[in-house]
């Protein structure tokens, strides 16, 4: 049973409305999770709660890897993210993963491409919009649920060092290895997605995280109007903790630390619960993350009460080779605690 240090109180009707913010394996490894709180296509609603309309809000901030080339050779947004989720919310995701997660290992112009991302490409280019190509992907691939970029500007992050230098780019970034004092979007005058901006409006539930938090996490945050709607939203506002530090960009960062970040970028408060893994990481998976920089994530409650979150723990924890939550656990939890419970009282 999950365990937290007071009664949760959480959102409850049948045909929740979700909302999942983020980018990278994170938030793709929550949705896989979650898509299965969803209908299938024509099936009738089931008599208790369940999620009416799952949304993906994705980061297009990356500049590395298959994606970045993408981005400036075709001047298209990049991929990668977006991919992921449309493989995490498909039907057949077995085979779909296969398909689009193939990466073309020949020598030549295709060389560490991935399907997924020239079939995104190609799409773009076909509809002439980045978001088109999305909403045309999740029909084809009849996924459980939609997925929107935060934003279709050509968005880059800045992030000053505590060391006082400027870096450019997603990549240079995640490379510094120097703790991260801000971050910054540009061109700052980016501006999101219409309909990303109408389904965080509408959600009954909004989860941000778990992913990077400068790299997956704070880039939606940064586009104002985001940031404003998740703190206008009077529902269950969730952060789902990262697992592991991240060498460079939260090294030595205590799950309070993420919390005050998020704070020190968002100018009014966009968090009201916290969900954390309590489960112990096995002596020898520690270790070898350790020689690599990086530690678990530490979970001090004093601490998160004294800024104000309610905290819930579980054991979320996965380790096949390398640390990941659980997806089916950490959905059941979330459903559990804020879609399967009576609405507070108003």
């Amino acid at each position: 049973m999950a365990s937290h240090p007071e009664q949760t109180r959480g959102r409850s009707a049948p045909g929740t409305r979700v909302v999942a913010i983020g980018g990278g394996t994170g938030l793709s490894t929550l949705l896989n999770g979650l898509k299965h709180y969803t209908l299938h296509v024509g099936d009738d609603p089931p008599p208790g709660p369940f999620i009416s309309d799952l949304t993906a809000v994705v980061t297009v901030s990356d500049d590395g890897g298959s994606s970045g080339r993408l981005r400036r050779e075709l001047g298209m947004l990049p991929p990668g993210d977006v991919r992921n989720c449309l493989v995490a919310l498909s039907e057949d995701e077995n085979l779909i993963s296969k398909l689009f997660q193939h990466r073309f290992s020949s020598s030549g112009d295709l060389e560490g491409h991935n399907f997924g991302n020239l079939f995104l490409a190609a799409l773009t280019h076909v509809t002439g919009d980045f978001a088109e190509a999305v909403r045309v992907s999740s029909k084809i691939l009849a996924i459980r649920g939609q997925i929107f970029p935060s934003t279709v500007s050509n968005v880059s992050l800045v992030a000053t060092l505590a060391d006082g230098r400027r870096v450019h780019g997603e990549t240079r970034i995640t490379a510094s290895r120097t703790a991260i004092k801000k971050l910054a979007l540009s061109p700052r005058s980016a501006r999101p997605l219409p309909k990303a901006l109408e389904a965080i409006e509408e959600a009954d539930l909004i989860l941000l995280g778990p992913g990077s938090l400068y790299t997956s996490i704070l880039p939606n945050l940064l586009i104002p109007q985001i940031a404003h709607a998740i703190a206008r939203s009077r529902a269950p506002r969730v952060y789902v903790a990262n697992l592991m530090t991240q060498p460079g960009e939260t090294s030595g960062y205590a799950l309070a630390d993420h919390l005050r970040a998020i704070r020190q970028h968002t100018p009014r408060r966009v968090i009201d619960w916290v969900v954390a893994n309590r489960q112990p990481i096995s002596s020898d998976v520690a270790r070898r993350y350790r020689a690599q920089g990086s530690e678990p994530v530490s979970v001090n409650l004093g601490d998160l009460q004294k800024l104000g979150y309610r905290v819930v723990l579980d054991n979320l924890l996965e380790e096949h080779g390398v640390i990941r939550h659980n997806p089916t656990r950490l959905s059941q939890l979330l459903f559990e605690e804020f879609l399967s419970r009576h609405p507070p009282e108003p």
